[in-house]
């Protein structure tokens, strides 16, 4: 790395990786953890509403806010995120990232009324729209392609791990405890962060940085934070529809105008440019199906588990977990089978096996054994966490190093709204449910559609990934080389045959 240790303090510019060594997953674990923490904050939270509530002697429904906020304040700065590592190097950014998520996350713990609230997750969202693109881009240039693949199993696990995780934590911690400390456990978390950031990451900073693009940013700000808000208040009843539409509406034009905006300007804030590079395109436009289909899943288990089967919060995640045991299952196992099998297969076979696994989830019923149900989440995590590392890693196969930052910006808020478009498909599916039913009470019944459809979601990204070419990707898979060894140990086969037979 060009002379430097990973505890160096001098910023390399535009390095590249160096061959694996014993530090080589160093950055990958550290940023792996960051991204755990602000992924079980997003979700633990939502357990918690009613308590925080009650304390606060508020309306649960004007609650949600503390959600929307935290999910606008991500959405309006994840665009910038890439341009601010490059100007101000990677690894500053990632760690000034960790301090504000930690200081918003303790201003929650101490906030006495809503207005508070909100401020402190505004400041939360502000550090995760940093750490998230930010960390992935540490990642992208801190390990050899050969290696990427490993390194993106890592970042695979907290994905899934918050979701599943944060319920059993939010209900034990609420139950037994103070719903403060659901926000006081990052603090410890976030100044360990900071310091093994600071022994253990190098700084990147690219050279010859292009002045920001404040139109740009403007734009595409006020566009995914019109589409987010819009989405997460589509059918709940919070605010008239001509103020949801309009949402929707300002969103789509800001966005519909950074196109052509971004066409015009030498140097744009989000490069649109990368979707001519077909690996990248592939995993973002076919892999945000999937994501919805996924990312719907942990909504869709929670509100089965607690309200139909009438399970506690703490009860319904520690079944849940069962996918998080997957995963990790999964983690040492990924690069072996992207290495055998190459990335279009595994993508569209794994990916058909996690649509139809996904629909089996349909036919849980209250008197299914609870064995059957963690069996068939602990394997249905497997794959899931498979496709999601294929995903990670594909996404970046063949993006030039100096576009890797915008790049993870792009890709960032493509996962973002993929995301919230699947939490609220699931739940119009369930509203439409009971609305057809003429009931006000979610019965098992209500849950086949959606589950149905998460899966419909995974089979189709599976099916588009057809249109890769069998050797995407095989610089980091490998998958090429060992074909052609294959074919070269057979040639010599046959050779050697035919001069023992003359």
């Amino acid at each position: 790395m060009s002379g430097s240790g990973w505890g160096t303090s001098e910023p390399v510019m535009n390095p590249e990786p160096e061959p694996a060594n014993r530090f080589s997953f160093a950055v990958p674990l550290i940023v792996g953890c960051a991204l755990f923490m602000q992924t079980l904050d997003s979700t633990v939270i939502a357990v918690a509403l009613p308590a925080i509530a009650k304390s606060m002697h508020q309306d649960p429904i004007r609650l949600n806010l503390a959600i929307t906020s935290y999910l606008l304040s991500l959405a309006v700065f994840i665009p910038i995120s890439g341009w601010v590592a490059d100007r101000f190097g990677a690894r500053t950014v990632f760690r000034a990232a960790i301090i504000i998520f930690t200081l918003g996350s303790a201003l929650c713990a101490l906030a006495t009324s809503l207005s508070q609230l909100i401020g402190a997750r505004v400041v939360q969202g502000f550090g995760g729209a940093m750490m998230v693109p930010v960390g992935r881009i540490l990642v992208l240039k801190s390990v050899s392609k050969t290696d990427l693949v490993d390194a993106m199993s890592y970042l695979t696990v907290p994905a899934v791990f918050g979701p599943v995780v944060g319920p059993p934590v939010g209900g034990f911690i609420v139950t037994y405890a103070s719903w403060r400390w659901i926000f006081l456990i990052n603090v410890p978390i976030g100044i360990l962060g900071v310091a093994l950031v600071t022994i253990y990451i190098s700084d990147f900073r690219e050279e010859g940085v292009f002045p920001l693009d404040l139109q740009g940013f403007l734009l595409t700000g006020l566009g995914l934070a019109g589409l987010m808000f819009g989405i997460e208040t589509i059918g709940r009843g919070m605010l008239p529809v001509w103020v949801v539409a309009g949402a929707l509406v300002s969103g789509t034009m800001c966005l519909t105008l950074y196109v052509f905006h971004s066409r015009r300007v030498s140097n744009p804030i989000v490069d649109l440019s990368l979707m001519r590079i077909p690996t990248f395109a592939e995993a973002t436009v076919s892999g945000s199906l999937a994501r919805m289909g996924i990312g719907a899943l942990p909504f869709l288990l929670a509100m089965l588990l607690q309200i139909v089967f009438g399970l506690t919060p703490f009860g319904s995640g520690m079944i849940t977990f069962a996918s998080a045991a997957g995963a990790l299952l999964m983690k040492p196992t990924a690069a072996p089978i992207i290495r055998r099998w190459g990335f279009r297969r595994v993508l569209v076979g794994n990916g058909l096996i996690s649509g139809l696994i996904l629909m089996t989830y349909a036919l849980f019923r209250p008197s299914t054994p609870y064995i059957v149900i963690i069996l068939t989440l602990f394997i249905g995590g497997f794959f899931r966490s498979l496709q999601f590392t294929c995903l990670g890693t594909l996404t970046y196969a063949d993006v030039p190093p100096s576009m890797m930052s915008s790049a993870s910006t792009l890709a960032s808020m493509a996962q973002q709204l993929s995301l919230s478009f699947g939490v609220t498909t699931a739940a119009i599916m369930l509203h439409l449910s009971l609305h057809l039913r003429g009931a006000r009470t979610l019965e098992t019944r209500d849950f086949i559609a959606a589950f149905i459809l998460t899966g419909v979601l995974a089979l189709i990204s599976a099916l588009l990934f057809l249109r890769l070419s069998s050797d995407a990707g095989w610089e980091l898979s490998g998958h090429e080389q060992i074909a052609v060894r294959e074919t070269t140990e057979v040639a010599e086969a046959v050779t050697e045959a035919a001069a023992e037979a003359d």
